[in-house]
């Protein structure tokens, strides 16, 4: 049994992505002359800094998000920091104890707060140890508590749960300050390392719906097995981090990696549209023999990066895959379903492929990239969502746009022009460019900050 509690996207012409607003610098690569004219921040195709981390040999670390705002947790509430919606926040925590941070909410809105825990480099973990994540209001009353963990490979890497203040549930509906404390799980279990965690935290809120909807959760949803998508596999390079997701659309895509690497894709998935994936794990050249438990993680957030499902592989050196429980439609009413699972397909949006291959592979059959293959499936047509109140924070994270799903089909981040999507689907990095007589390029770099 696996050891876990199952546990965006905006943009703006301005870049804005968790509140972190800037310009998108100019990137000018001239070839000839052999230099490079960079604005205030370099070019980053989407898996860049991956790809940078398989270079040296080892796993490229977690990417945090861009401009985050350092911010310190808190041993008591009184003293707990401000979490502003729309805000991206980067912290620590420490083996033991909780700390704390603050949001102030109105009555009228759903908050939520999505907390990724990064083990530090070389840190070992127990199998049930991880993050929690506990939302109460101002009188200690419990609006939401969510827990992930490590599961059975106990390998070390970036995990999230998220916390939430639902305005539609009979507690934490006031006005006024929530508080949110973050802990590990099993700090003390066998085989973990008192290491302090850095935390990337996000928050954002939710408008209630102008007119009264749905109150509980749709029964009927085709609830067959898809089968996996077929098809040629397209070679597209994951992200090291949420903010650095990859983007992708229904296709099957090839990707390598590394024992204890952990890559980012996002897929944007509409109001009544179901997502289903099938991960693959290549057979090892290696000759090595034995068995690893949940070698290859999957994991399946939404748009607030709640954990909604996920699927272990098991690995012995011949090919294996696994596939996603099957999932409903994207429906705002999903919110009322009594499973956690189904509550978290409650919005549109950008969701979230974490794919994580186990530290414990390396030592039977070698550190060498292993090939993966994800067949993505997003069936049945969009449609309209709710009719909300007001706009969320940030704005349009909670939707599929247009220039979404041209992102994902070309797999580099919206926004970015012709020149760098050839950088990124054609697999040529700039020096490259520099090498081969590209011109003069001009593109908008987009360093890439959390939803």
């Amino acid at each position: 049994m696996r050891g876990r509690c199952r546990t965006g996207r905006w943009r703006t012409a301005w870049g804005l992505r968790a509140g972190a607003w800037r310009r998108r610098p100019a990137v000018a690569v001239r070839v000839g002359a052999a230099a490079v004219v960079l604005g205030a921040t370099a070019a980053v195709v989407p898996g860049q800094a991956a790809a940078a981390g398989e270079a040296a040999g080892t796993p490229s670390p977690y990417a945090f998000a861009d401009g985050a705002q350092s911010v310190e947790g808190a041993r008591s509430t009184g003293d707990a920091a401000l979490l502003k919606p729309g805000g991206t926040y980067r912290s620590s925590l420490p083996s033991s104890g909780k700390v704390s941070y603050r949001l102030d909410l109105d009555a009228a809105s759903n908050a939520y707060v999505s907390v990724t825990a990064v083990p530090s480099p070389g840190g070992t973990v127990s199998v049930i140890d991880g993050v929690r994540v506990t939302v109460q209001d101002a009188e200690g009353n419990t609006c939401s508590d969510d827990t992930a963990s490590f599961g059975a490979a106990r390998s070390p890497h970036p995990v999230a749960a998220w916390g939430k203040r639902e305005t539609g549930r009979p507690l934490c509906r006031k006005a006024g300050a929530y508080f949110v404390s973050v802990e590990r799980v099993d700090p003390d279990g066998e085989g973990s390392s008192p290491d302090a965690w850095d935390l990337e935290l996000v928050a954002m809120t939710e408008p209630g719906e102008a007119k009264t909807g749905a109150t509980s959760a749709p029964e009927a949803w085709n609830s067959a097995t898809p089968q996996p998508l077929q098809g040629e596999p397209e070679r597209r390079k994951g992200g090291a981090g949420f903010s650095a997701a990859t983007p992708v659309d229904q296709g099957v895509w090839r990707d390598d990696i590394r024992p204890g690497q952990t890559l980012f894709y996002e897929v944007p998935v509409d109001w009544g549209q179901q997502v289903s994936v099938t991960a693959e794990l290549g057979s090892s050249d290696s000759g090595g023999t034995g068995y690893t438990s949940d070698a290859l993680d999957l994991d399946l957030y939404n748009p607030a990066r709640g954990r909604v499902a996920d699927v272990g592989v098991g690995y012995d050196g011949d090919q294996k895959s696994g596939s996603l429980p099957p999932l409903p439609p994207v429906d705002h009413a999903n919110r009322y379903a009594a499973t956690a699972q189904v509550g978290a397909l409650r919005f549109a949006g950008s969701y979230y492929l974490v794919a994580h291959l186990s530290e414990a592979v390396a030592d039977t059959f070698g550190d060498e990239p292993f090939v993966m293959t994800l067949r993505v499936r997003t069936s049945g047509e969009p449609r309209s969502g709710p009719e909300y109140a007001g706009e969320s924070v940030p704005k349009g994270v909670f939707e599929v746009s247009d220039e979404d799903r041209e992102a994902a089909a070309e797999g580099v981040a919206a926004g970015d022009n012709t020149a760098m999507r050839a950088l990124a689907v054609g697999g040529i990095g700039t020096g490259s460019a520099l090498l081969v007589g590209l011109g003069v390029w001009t593109v908008m770099a987009r360093r890439r900050t959390t939803r």
